[in-house]
């Protein structure tokens, strides 16, 4: 009898632990309270330093990891939902997804990528000097994903060599402020915007906002061509290109830093320096909110309750990245604007991939490709959650958008460095 307690006994004590052998985070569009904090759960876990996997089209590419009670409490803790799965259920799984006729595979997240934001420092008061919010630090936030801000003068002392992943907040590279000049050169904002640049422009040797920020957009294509990761949003996409192109060329006029702009500066362009975007025009009226003929913001004919853009499908056995970078519980996603809200087709180069575009409108909204060792992701418009956000609106409250289709593209950027290396090429 006693033989039999003990046997029932160490039954009870296994069985749990065989019974609770793996936690599935779905992230299908029902059965997943909050897609946003779910990525946040991911780095969270992997930066324990514990494996997990992202299941690729499964159930709106779902992830998973080995059971622990302190995984469990922390969803519960964060309002994600999981469920428990034993082993069995667990191979059940990847034998489904291993299946050659179904379009599924399962990827090994296996370290937390340290990721920094580049975005302009706080005023002497400690507020924001832009008065506009950005995508990325909300979610990032929202999600309770760490990262480190830095600035150019960071990114001239060769700080990024310590990420893996940079985000470009809105930044405007061609020393042009945005081109807020006719509208804003009056507030205070926007001199104390003006006054900081110059002041960084000075302390790190150069005489012109232009020249300080160029310097700083090829120290981050170094950064990309060493293997790094960098993501943009909105004017930091369009901006970055023409700052690379024009190199050497003054486009900027005599508002903008103090003499008039190369009246020959559109020939001089070398398109063979971008990332992105080539044969494109400049603008040349400084007057204008709009920098080239990237941005297909201007003149755009879409109403506003027909703005969506359409995902594209990739083989996720034989093109992992792309289906990484595109995983979603909607193929169908609300677009939104910003000072720069899609790419015209004509400009964006043959070698770069297409992720995501509104086919009626000819333009791009979502796009990936490789530079040297590393990756680069462009996503038009500013806030996905805010279709057309001004100058001194409120920051988005993510907790009312924990689902939001046009959010979890961004954070498939952020873990997407996670992935097992062989997973991680073009």
């Amino acid at each position: 009898m006693k033989k039999i307690v003990l046997i029932l006994l160490l039954f009870g004590f296994i069985m749990p632990s065989s019974r609770a052998a793996y936690m599935l985070i779905p992230m299908d569009e029902t059965s997943q309270k909050d897609h946003l904090k779910a990525y946040g759960i991911t780095y969270w876990v992997i930066n324990q330093g514990v494996e997990a996997w992202w299941l690729l089209n499964y159930r709106g590419g779902s992830f998973a990891f080995s059971y622990s009670k302190n995984f469990e409490k922390e969803c519960k803790t964060r309002g994600v939902s999981f469920e428990v799965l034993a082993d069995g259920q667990w191979n059940n799984i990847l034998t489904e997804i291993a299946n050659p006729e179904v379009n599924m595979d399962a990827v090994k997240l296996e370290k937390a990528p340290k990721i920094a934001v580049y975005t302009p420092q706080k005023n002497e008061k400690g507020e924001d000097i832009q008065p506009w919010d950005d995508a990325v630090t909300l979610v990032l936030t929202y999600a309770e994903i760490p990262y480190d801000v830095v600035y150019d003068t960071e990114v001239l002392q060769g700080k990024l060599a310590d990420y893996d992943w940079l985000h470009l907040h809105h930044e405007d590279f061609t020393g042009q402020y945005g081109r807020f000049y006719q509208s804003y050169h009056n507030t205070t904002w926007y001199k104390e915007h003006v006054k900081a640049n110059e002041e960084l422009a000075r302390i790190n040797g150069f005489d012109k906002v232009s020249q300080l920020k160029l310097a700083v957009a090829k120290s981050i294509a170094g950064f990309v061509a060493n293997g790094g990761f960098m993501f943009a949003m909105c004017s930091a996409t369009d901006t970055y290109d023409i700052a690379l192109a024009a190199d050497g060329v003054d486009i900027c006029a005599q508002m903008y830093d103090g003499d008039a702009a190369d009246p020959n500066a559109q020939e001089k362009l070398d398109f063979s320096k971008t990332f992105a975007f080539e044969n494109f025009q400049l603008i040349k009226n400084p007057l204008e909110y709009e920098h080239s003929t990237i941005d297909n913001n201007q003149g755009r004919n879409v109403i506003a309750e027909q703005d969506y853009f359409t995902l594209f499908d990739f083989s996720a056995k034989w093109d992992p990245v792309p289906t990484m970078l595109t995983q979603d519980h909607t193929r169908t996603v609300k677009g939104f604007m910003g000072q720069t809200t899609a790419f015209r087709k004509p400009t964006v180069k043959s070698s770069v991939l297409v992720l995501g575009e509104n086919k009626p409108a000819s333009e791009v909204r979502y796009l990936h490709s490789n530079f040297g060792k590393g990756f680069f992701t462009f996503y038009g418009g500013h806030d996905p959650e805010d279709y057309r956000h001004l100058v001194g609106d409120p920051n988005t409250d993510l907790s009312l958008h924990p689902n939001s289709p046009g959010y979890r593209l961004i954070l498939n950027n952020i873990l997407f460095p996670a992935a097992k290396k062989k997973h991680q090429k073009t």
